[in-house]
C-alpha cells in the first residue's frame, strides 16, 4: 500500500537528485564535455540566445570542444560570450570555428574540484533532509488532528526515514563517482 505523503516526499527528493546531477555535470573532469557549455548565452540578433541555438558544439578530441556557428557573423558574439563566462578557458577563433582546449587538471585543481563536489553533494543532502523534516511535520499534524493513530504515525515516520536514507545513499554514490572521475589521472 502506497501512501500519498510518502510518494510526494520521494518525488521532491528525486527533484533534489536531478538538480545534483545537473550541478555535477557542470564540473569538468579534465575531459571535454558538451554539457560544459550549457547555460552560456550569446547576445546576437538583438536578443540573448543559448549557445546551442546559434552554434553546433562537438568534441573532435578528448580535450577539445569545437563550436561551429550556424551563421559566421555571430562568431565574434560567441567568442565574447565564452570569454565572459566562468569557464576559465580561452577560446581560439580561427575565423570559421572556435576551439576550446580543456587544460589538463593539476593535482591541486583536482583536489579543489573534489571538495566542490562534496560541497554540492552536502547541499543536496541538506535539501533532502529539509524535505524529510517537512514530511515529518505533516505526519505529526495529521496525528494531532486525530487523522492517524500513534501506530500509523510511527509507521509513516519509518517510511519517511527509509525514503530519506535511500535518497541520501544515491547522493553519496553520485558524489563518489564524480570525485573518482576527477581524481583519476
Amino acid at each position: 500500500m502506497s501512501n500519498p505523503l510518502i510518494d510526494k516526499t520521494d518525488s521532491h527528493m528525486q527533484k533534489s537528485l536531478t538538480a545534483l546531477r545537473r550541478e555535477l555535470s557542470h564540473i569538468r573532469a579534465g575531459r571535454a564535455n558538451v554539457s560544459l557549455l550549457n547555460g552560456i548565452n550569446v547576445d546576437c540578433y538583438g536578443t540573448t540566445m543559448p549557445l546551442n541555438q546559434v552554434a553546433s558544439i562537438s568534441t573532435p578530441e578528448a580535450r577539445v570542444l569545437l563550436v561551429s556557428p550556424f551563421d559566421k557573423s555571430t562568431l565574434k558574439d560567441i567568442e565574447k560570450s565564452l570569454l565572459q563566462s566562468d569557464l576559465g578557458i580561452n577560446p581560439a577563433n580561427d575565423g570559421s570555428v572556435i576551439r576550446l582546449v580543456i587544460p589538463q587538471l593539476t593535482g591541486e585543481r583536482r583536489q579543489e574540484l573534489a571538495k566542490e563536489v562534496n560541497k554540492i553533494a552536502e547541499t543536496a543532502k541538506i535539501s533532502i533532509r529539509n524535505i524529510r523534516r517537512e514530511a515529518m511535520d505533516e505526519v505529526k499534524k495529521q496525528q494531532k488532528k486525530n487523522e492517524i493513530t500513534d501506530d500509523e504515525l510511527h509507521d509513516l515516520e519509518k517510511q519517511v526515514q527509509k525514503v530519506t536514507d535511500k535518497n541520501i545513499q544515491q547522493v553519496d554514490t553520485m558524489a563518489a563517482k564524480k570525485s573518482q572521475e576527477i581524481t583519476a589521472v
